[in-house]
């Protein structure tokens, strides 16, 4: 039965980096409704618009300036970028959390012959040395990741990559952080992404100025469980990159704004594209 009282607790901002009860990317059914977000071309949620993606991946390889990379595109989803990169004659290796994408991506590679190596994996776990030129996080999934996970991220692509190879991201900048992030909202649904029966949707943002960081949270209630779902977005200046980069080793620290194309949910203003080197030993 639900508990009022619980319901009620979830307007209490929680404690920073506190985790939720519940991770949607191993969650067999919201895990096929976020895949088919992925592969509508038309919207800027689970990836960005085909167009985009294009116009982002011309930018990478003009941007890396060499041909025949090994690339390592983490949080790869379905394969969006790691299929134009190999069209374009690179070694790609994807790596992504969701089986469904990743089952998706092989099978599109199958079926374009392309030679792409998929993972499922959590690139939390990496543990490739000396392998790659080209590391690549796309989508702002640099900034989801508390800093303890971001610690060990870095690591593990400082170790993935050959001396004198790049790591390419990109971050939310600091000019978007917003101190008020919005009002509670709440939607009932027979079926909708969350559940495929009747659930209830109640969501909220948090902000964490000193930090820079805002917690999206949605908690789903149908008439068997309650879970809470928690997405923290982290919001960075040159100089926040930089520091962290520099204590993992990265060097030729190199900031590009304005890339992206004016779309339906973020402005190229807003974010902010990063490349840094693994200096040569």
């Amino acid at each position: 039965m639900l508990n009022i009282n619980d319901v009620m607790d979830l307007s209490v901002k929680p404690d920073l980096y506190k985790k939720g009860t519940s991770v949607m990317w191993t969650d067999s059914y919201i895990s096929s409704q976020l895949l088919d977000v992925h592969l509508n071309p038309d919207l800027d949620l689970a990836s960005r618009k085909k167009k985009t993606i294009e116009t982002t991946v011309e930018w990478i390889l003009e941007t890396a300036g060499k041909d025949n990379l090994n690339i390592l595109d983490l949080g790869c989803g379905p394969g969006l970028y790691s299929q134009l990169l190999a069209k374009k004659g690179h070694q790609v290796t994807g790596v992504d959390f969701s089986k469904y994408s990743v089952g998706y991506a092989k099978n599109q590679a199958k079926e374009n012959d392309l030679d792409i190596e998929y993972r499922c994996q959590n690139y939390l776990e990496l543990e490739d040395q000396g392998k790659f030129d080209l590391v690549i996080l796309i989508f702002t999934d640099f900034g989801v990741l508390v800093p303890e996970d971001r610690a060990t991220l870095l690591s593990n692509i400082h170790r993935a990559l050959k001396p004198g190879g790049c790591f390419l991201f990109d971050v939310m900048n600091e000019g978007q952080f917003d101190e008020n992030p919005g009002d509670k909202t709440w939607e009932v649904s027979k079926k909708g992404f969350w559940r495929d029966k009747p659930y209830l949707l109640l969501s909220d943002a948090f902000a964490y100025p000193e930090e820079k960081v805002i917690l999206s949270q949605h908690c789903v209630i149908d008439e068997d469980r309650s879970e809470i779902y928690r997405f923290w977005t982290h919001f960075f200046s040159h100089d926040d990159l930089t520091k962290i980069l520099t204590q993992k080793d990265f060097t030729q620290i190199q900031f590009y704004d304005n890339i992206l194309p004016d779309s339906d949910m973020y402005r190229g203003q807003n974010v902010t594209f990063c490349t840094a080197i693994k200096a040569f030993e």
